[in-house]
């Protein structure tokens, strides 16, 4: 868009400081008492790509036939991996705005300042709510492992999947790299942190995954479905509440919380990173990738099976905006199911967003062919 660089700092800047910090022994933590650290709303998510570019793609090939009511297991018999692998690709080419393949994974997976990769820790976060039915599918799972192994040199061993809340559901993926951990709950919920506004005026605490909590986790990677819910959350269940895995879902649900917990998740440094404690700017993104996976999709849910085979896969850098995009543009536009609109432009706006800065003139961009 053509004020983003009004709105952001280089990457050069942002790892100079915080290389900075790591050298002195201050970078800044994750742990926060309440009101210490708020994401400064409309700051960049990323050192590198628009948080407000999302691209899209929709390719019949990607399965093999028609059945778009089929359950997780017919899924996965009719998913063509290599196929969904070289779309992913171009995904993150037109994400990147790369003609390489290599140079547009690179420009959005980023290494925290002193690590080498074999040293990152990646954690990956599925949806497993609707065991049997609907899943992350092995296809989009395994290539994203493959990515971060093959081209950004990050060892199995140290990528982790997990859904802290349903994960103990988790099938036994296909394809990934040897070593990758299927950790299910990982432990569950057990570290209990500060949630920001506007969930309960920022005074309020959750518990979510302690290794998010402790600095463990360096890189986070949101693979989410597309799939319907209570329109008090908009309508539907995508990136922002795929989260409910990473923090307890309870509060979503109980003392109205609803998309004020939803929001406030989501603006935590255990998900955006490490961010400035006076300027609420981003250092360095956690959450640097979010795939919203619709090669099935659904009008209703979170349970049961989908509802249509839309064949189409989703990437982008912030979860509100892939979210609103498509909300907006696929499951309202395009497959004419009902969404909630002033809760929708919400979750945009919370963040500092607003439609009429999205570029493409507010349309998903479509990788070159």
């Amino acid at each position: 868009m053509d004020n983003l660089d009004q709105r952001r700092v280089s990457r050069r800047t942002l790892l100079k400081m915080a290389g900075a910090g790591v050298a002195a022994g201050l970078v800044p933590t994750i742990f926060a008492r309440s009101g210490e650290i708020a994401y400064a709303a409309g700051a960049p998510t990323h050192l590198e790509i628009d948080p407000l570019r999302v691209a899209g793609i929709l390719d019949p090939r990607m399965t093999t036939a028609l059945n778009a009511q089929a359950g997780w297991a017919d899924q996965e018999r009719l998913v063509r991996a290599d196929v969904v692998r070289a779309n992913l690709d171009r995904l993150a080419c037109a994400l990147a705005e790369q003609r390489q393949v290599k140079d547009a994974w690179q420009r959005i997976l980023l290494k925290p300042p002193g690590k080498v990769w074999s040293d990152v820790v990646v954690a990956i976060k599925t949806n497993e709510i609707a065991g049997g039915q609907q899943q992350s599918r092995s296809a989009v799972l395994s290539s994203i492992c493959h990515v971060l192994t093959d081209v950004m040199g990050v060892k199995p061993s140290n990528i982790c999947v997990y859904d802290a809340t349903t994960g103990g559901g988790m099938p036994a993926y296909r394809g990934l790299p040897e070593g990758v951990n299927l950790t299910k709950k990982w432990g569950g919920t057990a570290a209990s942190v500060p949630v920001p506004a506007p969930y309960k005026g920022g005074a309020a605490t959750a518990r979510c995954l302690k290794t998010l909590a402790d600095g463990t986790v360096d890189i986070l990677v949101n693979l989410a479905l597309c799939k319907g819910h209570s329109n008090s959350f908009g309508g539907f269940t995508m990136a922002m509440k795929n989260h409910l895995g990473t923090f307890e879902p309870g509060p979503v649900h109980q003392g109205g919380g609803g998309p004020d917990y939803l929001i406030g998740i989501n603006k935590s440094p255990q998900i955006l990173g490490t961010l400035d404690q006076r300027s609420g700017k981003v250092l360095f993104p956690r959450q640097q990738l979010c795939i919203m996976d619709a090669l099935w999709a659904s009008k209703g849910g979170p349970g049961g099976n989908p509802s249509a085979q839309p064949n189409s896969l989703f990437m982008g850098t912030c979860g509100p905006v892939l979210d609103y995009q498509v909300a907006t543009k696929f499951r309202r536009d395009s497959m004419k199911w009902q969404i909630n609109e002033p809760v929708t432009l919400r979750y945009l706006k919370e963040f500092g967003f607003d439609p009429a800065d999205l570029p493409n003139g507010g349309r998903i961009i479509e990788p070159a062919a």
